[in-house]
């Protein structure tokens, strides 16, 4: 009986001693654990600074990126502008270079009545001439041109250049009496301004 005692004794302190250094661990463990989030917790100011440094150098990229932007519209605009004015000059000075050539048009259909009355064989090529200025009308037309107003109205030096003054009864001084050559604009510009006669 007495054997069994110590023996149950010896477990109990055996216990006892296991239950001593386990406490121990927890406890050394406890100790690390706690010296861990201390380390932790000590990094945080650290760790703010650099998220907002991060910040910092997000925005300063986000305004870098919409300054960009912004001037590659801008550019994008003038360049489309630009653009838009060199066709302009371009379809301007092609005009400029066709308009004799409209000229030449007006007059053989203004004198085909006499061509016509002197041989009615040139009746064909009268036709083909008035058929070719009517489709170049209609092409200055798509493009936007038209032409000066002049015979009847009053001299004005935005539109009408006068090359010759008459005495002209019954009209009023400065109305265009007779048209030398025709002026045209394309949309609201001049590209050639109406030679006329003007009365006195």
């Amino acid at each position: 009986m007495k054997k069994k005692v110590s023996t149950d004794k010896e477990l109990h302190n055996q216990s006892g001693a296991s239950s001593d250094v386990e406490d121990k661990g927890v406890t050394e463990f406890g100790h690390e654990a706690e010296g861990e989030v201390q380390k932790q917790l000590s990094r945080i100011p650290e760790l703010e600074a650099e998220i907002a440094s991060k910040q910092s150098e997000i925005e300063r990229y986000r305004e870098e990126l919409l300054r960009k932007a912004a001037e590659f519209e801008n550019f994008r605009k003038v360049k489309e502008r630009e653009s838009v004015a060199a066709g302009s000059r371009a379809l301007e000075s092609t005009i400029r270079e066709l308009l004799p050539l409209l000229d030449d048009l007006k007059r053989v259909v203004r004198n085909a009545p006499g061509v016509l009355e002197i041989t009615a064989e040139a009746k064909p090529y009268v036709d083909g001439v008035e058929l070719l200025k009517r489709s170049f009308d209609n092409w200055l037309a798509e493009k936007g041109v038209s032409e000066i107003e002049a015979v009847g109205r009053k001299l004005d030096v935005n539109f009408h250049e006068a090359i010759s003054m008459i005495d002209v009864p019954d009209t009023e001084p400065e109305t265009i009496v007779e048209e030398y050559q025709s002026g045209y604009l394309l949309g609201d510009r001049v590209l050639r301004h109406a030679r006329v006669i003007v009365a006195k």
